[in-house]
């Protein structure tokens, strides 16, 4: 198997546990919808207006061997991404080639650095110290920016370092360690990026708070959701999570992997992911465009109605513009 299929073959399974747990019990979400969006519209656009930059951001499954499918996606929707995301187990070193691309193109990397069946305990009590300071070393020798996320989707039970395996006093203790050693190592270049999974009731997955780090070591708060039915909405998906975030802090929030099925109607949940962002203030998002086999589901944009919405929609967003409904 060839580095970049061992590469995609990796990713896309570790992807595809986490798509198993993200639905939604929409008919208790949706009594609280029209409340959440009246009593948090008003100061996040506040809040977007002292924001002047928006994020269309992107996962492709070549990446960070390569950014040719980055390219590809920019040309079918006409438009470059200004964030391009990564998967990094641990212990590999940072893809300075691909954040090189990344620049070059105009857009800032977003490393996702998974400490998959790895001793959280050990990371806190400084076990990991070397490998970190070298990745920090090598972040810090890049100059450009990052946004960096350790152990994403926490409050999820599908990850070795999530909910029932590891404790959320544990994450914490790890998080604060790694932060800490790239300050010692002064990276500080870094844009820490804290991100959980959205809310749900069946399958369970609760609030996040327990997993807070503290504001001092955390810039962005990242939310992870998908769009499976047609039924669905933004305030529905990612309002409750929304609240629950902003009780612990006012930090920019980005949707940092999202995507929508061809049985939500792709098209329009394209457009409704957009304006979501523009009504709740949001930095923007990172689209998850993987065809994932296992889970027998495609989030590439494939179709020529959801390429034209999410061209149309992300012309409108970057150059400021309002996104509307078709």
């Amino acid at each position: 198997m060839t580095q970049y299929a061992r590469h995609e073959s990796r990713q896309v399974s570790r992807r595809s546990r986490s798509k198993r747990v993200v639905g939604l019990t929409v008919c208790a979400v949706l009594v609280l919808a029209a409340a959440i969006a009246l009593a948090i519209n008003a100061p996040w656009r506040s809040f977007q207006a002292k924001h002047s930059v928006r994020y269309l951001g992107v996962y492709e499954p070549d990446a960070p061997v390569s950014y040719s499918e980055v390219n590809q996606f920019a040309r079918e929707i006409s438009w470059q991404p200004n964030l391009v995301s990564y998967y990094s187990s641990w212990l590999e070193p940072f893809s300075t080639s691909f954040a090189t691309s990344a620049a070059k193109h105009g857009a800032v990397t977003l490393v996702q650095l998974d400490p998959e069946n790895v001793s959280l305990e050990g990371i806190a009590h400084g076990r990991y110290d070397a490998y970190l300071r070298s990745y920090a070393a090598a972040v810090k020798a890049f100059h450009g920016e990052v946004v960096l996320s350790f152990g994403h989707e926490m409050n999820g039970n599908w990850y070795s370092w999530g909910r029932e395996h590891t404790s959320p006093g544990v994450f914490v203790a790890a998080w604060r360690r790694v932060v800490n050693e790239f300050r010692i190592v002064g990276a500080r270049n870094v844009i820490w990026l804290w991100t959980v999974n959205i809310i749900n009731t069946q399958p369970f997955i609760p609030a996040p708070g327990p997993w807070w780090p503290g504001k001092a070591y955390v810039d962005w708060v990242g939310i992870d959701g998908y769009y499976y039915s047609p039924s669905w909405n933004f305030a529905s998906l990612f309002g409750p999570t929304i609240v629950a975030v902003r009780s612990l802090t006012r930090d920019p929030i980005l949707i940092a992997e999202t995507g929508a099925s061809n049985a939500a109607g792709q098209a329009a949940k394209i457009t409704d992911l957009f304006q979501g962002i523009q009504s709740y203030g949001l930095l923007g998002f990172v689209w998850f465009d993987v065809n994932d086999v296992k889970q027998a589901l495609d989030w590439r944009l494939d179709s020529p109605a959801a390429l034209a919405a999410y061209a149309d929609d992300a012309k409108a967003f970057m150059i400021g513009g309002s996104v509307r409904a078709r």
